[in-house]
């Protein structure tokens, strides 16, 4: 999880090119994943058409209020000096790069969905409920193991706090009812490549924190 974070202010900390920057994003994270999680991850599916469903009710979540409500999202409630501002990290002389693209879809599709379930539902959630988090069964429920994870991961999300509770719940609660991390991976890279082409097709840059 270092690994991953360290990844994310590559831009800011070193003089290289956006490119690189999201070549590493792509690149060190994955290859912590193989070396320190490889055995945890298990893809087996039980019912992967309705994990596609719930990634897609996600995605229509997440746009859903500044669609309906233009303006939503610059209230005080979800841009102020804490939670930051919906702003998008991919400089724009960079949107016009293919290779950066397609980097940064990549990343958002194949390499989040897993670095995040593992952590927040397949270690976390699981952690909260008893250090010896391995004796705990993927998709055990405990309320306030439920609700602190969920409350973290929005406020991982910033100024988009709010879609990111609501994201938490259902993944959440989509771990709960399969007891599948590989269900629970479809369904976030399922909302992350719809999110994604309606980031580059709308040009929705802002969503891509």
């Amino acid at each position: 999880m270092a690994v991953f974070l360290a990844c994310l202010f590559l831009g800011t900390a070193l003089p290289v090119s956006e490119v690189t920057v999201q070549a590493l994003r792509v690149a060190l994270p994955s290859m912590a994943v193989l070396v320190f999680s490889r055995g945890a991850l298990v893809f087996r599916l039980r019912g992967a058409w309705s994990s596609v469903g719930l990634g897609i009710a996600v995605f229509l979540i997440w746009i859903a209020p500044d669609l309906l409500f233009p303006g939503y999202r610059h209230h005080w409630l979800f841009e102020n000096s804490v939670l930051g501002y919906a702003r998008a990290s991919l400089p724009e002389s960079a949107r016009s790069v293919r290779a950066v693209v397609t980097l940064r879809v990549i990343r958002a599709v194949l390499v989040v969905p897993v670095v995040e379930e593992l952590f927040w539902r397949a270690w976390l959630m699981r952690w909260l409920i008893s250090p010896h988090f391995n004796d705990v069964p993927l998709g055990a429920y405990k309320a306030s193991a439920f609700w602190i994870c969920a409350i973290l991961f929005a406020s991982e999300h910033g100024s988009y706090w709010d879609v990111g509770l609501a994201a938490g719940i259902l993944y959440n609660w989509w771990v709960v009812r399969t007891r599948s991390l590989g269900d629970l991976i479809l369904a976030h890279a399922v909302t992350n490549a719809c999110l994604s082409a309606y980031v580059i097709l709308a040009g929705k840059w802002e969503y891509w924190l």
